[in-house]
């Protein structure tokens, strides 16, 4: 399949699921009047959803300036949450989020920062990220293990092979650091078992693919554990800005003027509908958020809210960055022709 049709494929698929979710918000007969809802929302609540948007963004581009200022490359924080900005609208267009790390690598190379540098600032943005998801549902889930299992009964099962998905990264990228050769041995094999399955069609470019993606690991993972003050930034970086989009979803509670559910397990449900949802192979892990929303969040949006509710949090979840993702590339692209148009001057 060519990379234009997926790319028709994928924002076909988002515009059916944006319009699903407005079907969902506005054709709930428990809701009388669906636009009286919105209009009467505590703008107050509506601000603090943006602020967790605005930090979770800002968060993530801190991880990038942190590392990157670290190594000595000057880059303003602007930058950096421009390079976060164009990662979360690439990830959300993309099939299994594929396009943001290469397209971020790509606009840090534009800003002056080598390739090499580029891959290991997002490589080590998302070991953080992938660490603290998982401790952060695992915390939240064994402090308010009752109300989950009351809250998702049959349900369960699906958050346990999410959370199992998302930590699976974790291990891995340790013993790619630490035992890397063992790794390598065993990516060999499953692909030589492949190969002969005839499931992959070029087993030595799978092989060298697999081999870079080792060396990098290995790299950043080892240059990470060499600067502990850099560890805490990253860690810190990660856990506020997930923390942050996490509690979208208790600001969109108050919101409403709901109440009855405390915010530590509104939080609990959030996180946990994250860790089920985000490993789908879809642009935005679209159909399985939504999906996940309502069933996650049944007995918590009463009075026939939760529709709206989808809406409000995917549009600060989702659509907000394809909305701003779009106008970020075109203000890198201003930013780039004057940067060098002043090169040229100067010359």
């Amino acid at each position: 399949m060519s990379s234009g049709l997926k790319k028709i494929l994928s924002f076909l698929f988002i515009a059916l699921s944006i319009t699903v979710v407005f079907f969902i918000a506005f054709s709930n007969e428990d809701l009388t009047n669906a636009f009286d809802a919105i209009k009467q929302m505590n703008l107050t609540w509506l601000a603090c959803i943006f602020a967790c948007w605005l930090i979770y963004t800002v968060c993530d581009g801190l991880n990038y300036w942190f590392y990157l200022r670290g190594q000595g490359f000057k880059i303003s924080v602007g930058r950096a949450v421009n390079v976060a900005l164009i990662g979360f609208y690439y990830c959300n267009i993309t099939p299994s989020a594929a396009g943001g790390q290469p397209m971020q690598v790509n606009s840090m190379r534009k800003a002056g920062i080598p390739v090499g540098y580029g891959t290991m600032a997002v490589t080590i943005r998302f070991i953080t990220n992938q660490t603290m998801t998982s401790l952060i549902a695992l915390v939240l889930y064994l402090l308010n293990h009752d109300f989950v299992h009351q809250q998702l009964a049959g349900a369960i099962w699906i958050v346990r092979i999410g959370w199992l998905i998302n930590f699976a990264a974790v291990p891995l990228v340790l013993l790619a650091a630490f035992k890397r050769n063992w790794v390598q041995r065993f990516a060999e094999m499953l692909l030589n078992r492949l190969d002969k399955m005839h499931i992959i069609r070029n087993k030595e470019a799978a092989v060298s693919k697999v081999t870079e993606v080792l060396d990098t690991y290995h790299t950043a993972l080892l240059d990470l554990m060499h600067s502990p003050g850099q560890i805490l930034l990253q860690f810190a970086c990660s856990t506020l800005g997930l923390l942050s989009l996490f509690a979208t979803t208790v600001f969109v509670y108050y919101a409403f003027g709901l109440t009855g559910t405390p915010w530590y397990q509104i939080l609990t449900i959030s996180s946990l509908l994250f860790v089920s949802a985000s490993y789908t192979p879809l642009p935005g892990a679209s159909g399985a958020q939504e999906g996940g929303f309502l069933l996650y969040f049944k007995d918590i949006f009463k009075d026939g809210t939760i529709g709206l509710a989808l809406l409000i949090w995917r549009f600060f979840t989702f659509y907000l960055y394809l909305i701003v993702g779009v106008f970020t590339i075109i203000l890198e692209k201003i930013i780039l022709r004057r940067e060098a148009r002043k090169r040229k001057t100067n010359e």
